[in-house]
């Protein structure tokens, strides 16, 4: 049984990079679009979270991109057509990561106060390894580097599916999975910690589903603010996080309190 909580697995955009989760966002619109799709910023953004191929996937289901590609290609959607599209993406991503890598702020005192409670930093992403890897080197280049990080294609199955905890928890010595919590700003974050039996939970202001940069969130007038953040705070509960924070800098602080809940009995 567990005592205490002895590994955080962090996402990476959106979470502890990637202030608003830009980067994955205009790769899947330029390479629908070069396949004859339009999507918007906000179509991009729905199933962020998830491997990039699953990805690609639930947004040429969508009923106007179904049509759209019907419009422009013989037959329906094909795997072969996921790969290529993917390939197209590659590149594409690889440089947008370049461009949106810089910290959240907080996430390097965080990952060191952690540490000297024992605790240790793992990392897992929908990115495919070409941009994952490009995502750790700016990362490390501005001072944060977890203990152990793997991606989507690193795995059989991306989230939610448990793989990517479970190579967290494999590489850094923890277990049991109540002695693990993972922590993310989307739906499939929230589904690969609960089906790894951790406990799970989300950040709301810096992640995809509040799409904006620290800037714009601090012009945001207040009342449409906590509006926005009420709703995100509602979407990833119903999800099923055991919690939810403002930002990567409550983490500490979350962890005594999920501490606390292990002690009482609580299970995730």
């Amino acid at each position: 049984m567990a005592e205490r909580i002895r590994l955080v697995v962090f996402d990476w955009a959106g979470t502890t990079v990637d202030h608003g989760c830009f980067a994955p966002v205009a790769p899947f619109v330029e390479a629908l679009r070069r396949a004859g799709v339009a999507i918007s910023d906000a179509d991009a953004r729905g199933p962020m979270g998830l491997d990039k191929k699953d990805h690609l996937r639930a947004l040429l289901a969508a009923p106007d991109a179904e049509r759209q590609w019907l419009d422009a290609h013989p037959n329906p959607v094909t795997k072969s057509d996921i790969e290529r599209i993917y390939l197209d993406m590659i590149p594409l991503a690889v440089e947008s990561v370049a461009k949106h890598s810089g910290l959240i702020a907080g996430i390097t005192n965080v990952a060191e106060e952690l540490r000297a409670r024992g605790i240790k930093v793992g990392a897992s992403t929908g990115y495919f390894k070409e941009a994952a890897l490009a995502c750790y080197a700016a990362a490390e280049k501005q001072g944060y580097k977890p203990d152990f990080a793997v991606c989507a294609s690193d795995v059989p199955q991306a989230r939610p599916a448990p793989w990517m905890m479970y190579r967290n928890m494999e590489a850094l010595g923890v277990y049991p999975a109540e002695a693990v919590l993972k922590v993310g700003d989307t739906v499939p974050d929230i589904g690969e910690g609960l089906s790894a039996g951790c406990w799970s939970a989300g950040v709301v202001t810096t992640g995809n589903e509040m799409g904006l940069s620290a800037a714009d969130l601090t012009a945001m007038p207040p009342a449409e603010r906590s509006r926005r953040l009420d709703v995100i705070r509602d979407k990833l509960l119903d999800a099923g996080a055991h919690d939810v924070v403002d930002s990567i800098r409550d983490v500490p602080r979350l962890v005594e309190e999920v501490d606390a809940r292990i002690s009482s009995g609580e299970r995730p």
